[in-house]
């Protein structure tokens, strides 16, 4: 088999030293399980604003693009934040990135372990024994790539403008990956909307609704965003698979993580339209930040960029077992009582990212 080409992707803050782990799992498992990686590493972000004046360099994008897939670590921070909007790292990068290569599901596992529900915010009493819900977001579409957009001025007065654009074909692509999630879990779907305001979320719930027709196994309900926001605090435990749109996604799955006890447990993944000869181009990244104040500390939670890292080998490379060795791995070391800083709460052993890059790796079976 030739090699899987991944572009690695590190960008800011704690990104190079999570992505070290990510790598250095990824080298365990290629020995155990017979893989070869072909790893080419890029400058994105504030990085690559620092030294090539760009946050995505057309180096970056040819990298990206001779790819299997890309591993990719976190990007933006305060250093870069006086720069004009459109050239910081996060829109300048992230989002050329999903809409170039047509990233256009989401997926992100919001996990919390049973070991973890002390380090949750919600009630113990609510989780006990954790959860597993996966957000299944739409990428391309919705507010953030809709047309008209941008600022003006009217009778003196500065007015900015965003337009919310969904079509039909864009809510069908995203609910068929949602519900052939659901069906390979619990066989439950929660479609999410506002169609009680929006005519996108009419839109949305119509298409949804006709598209369920061709999964009678999967059972479908709706919830308006609002409510979806009060019931993941309530009760996450009542939920299997979460559908949204673009703007909603972004904002229940980072509330989702939260619930979970800590963004640096989450990975994530984006899938595209391409397939490669493995499996379907992606891009898998934490779900969480690059975390400035404890950058270059070695503290860093590696398990998020270690997990996005399995996602790859699982929906890019078609490599379950290679996945399943890593999840596993993770959940004994977890169990063991390794914890890093955010996932400390005064029970088990205190270690850095190192370690706990370290003791993943041991336990690869």
């Amino acid at each position: 088999m030739s090699p899987f080409k991944i572009a690695v992707l590190a960008g800011d803050g704690i990104g190079p030293e999570v992505m070290a782990e990510a790598l250095r799992v990824l080298a365990a498992v290629s020995d155990k399980f017979s893989l070869q990686f072909d790893f080419t590493e890029r400058l994105v972000g504030g990085a690559a604003i620092d030294v090539q004046g760009y946050a995505l360099p057309e180096a970056t994008f040819d990298a990206c693009r001779a790819a299997d897939a890309i591993l990719f670590g976190s990007v933006g921070g305060p250093k870069w934040e006086t720069l004009h909007p459109d050239q910081q790292p996060e829109r300048a990068a992230l989002l050329p990135l999903r809409k170039r290569f047509s990233l256009f599901a989401n997926l992100r596992p919001a996990v919390c372990l049973p070991e973890l529900t002390h380090a949750s915010p919600v009630k113990e009493s609510l989780i006990a024994g954790g959860f597993d819900v996966l957000c299944v977001r739409e990428l391309t579409g919705g507010l953030y790539f809709g047309q008209p957009k941008g600022r003006h001025e009217e009778n003196g007065e500065p007015v900015a403008v965003d337009t919310m654009v969904y079509r039909r074909s864009e809510i069908q692509r995203i609910a068929h990956v949602a519900f052939q999630a659901a069906r390979g879990r619990g066989k439950k779907l929660t479609s999410i909307d506002k169609a009680n305001v929006l005519e996108n979320g009419v839109l949305w719930r119509q298409t949804v609704t006709d598209i369920a027709r061709e999964y009678p196994d999967v059972h479908l309900s709706h919830l308006y965003v609002d409510n979806a926001a009060m019931q993941l605090i309530k009760n996450p435990r009542g939920f299997d698979v979460i559908l949204a749109e673009n703007l909603f996604g972004d904002i229940l799955s980072d509330e989702m993580a939260m619930i979970a006890g800590s963004l640096g447990m989450l990975p994530s993944a984006s899938l595209g339209v391409r397939e490669t000869a493995f499996g379907r181009f992606g891009m898998y990244e934490p779900s969480g930040g690059t975390a400035p104040d404890i950058a270059g500390k070695g503290i860093a939670n590696p398990i998020a960029q270690i997990l996005s890292a399995a996602m790859m080998l699982r929906y890019s490379f078609t490599q379950p077992a290679a996945a399943d060795a890593i999840e596993g791995a993770v959940r004994a070391v977890i169990r063991s009582g390794l914890r890093t800083g955010d996932i400390h709460t005064g029970e088990g052993r205190p270690v850095g990212t190192r370690e706990m890059g370290g003791a993943i790796i041991a336990e690869i079976r």
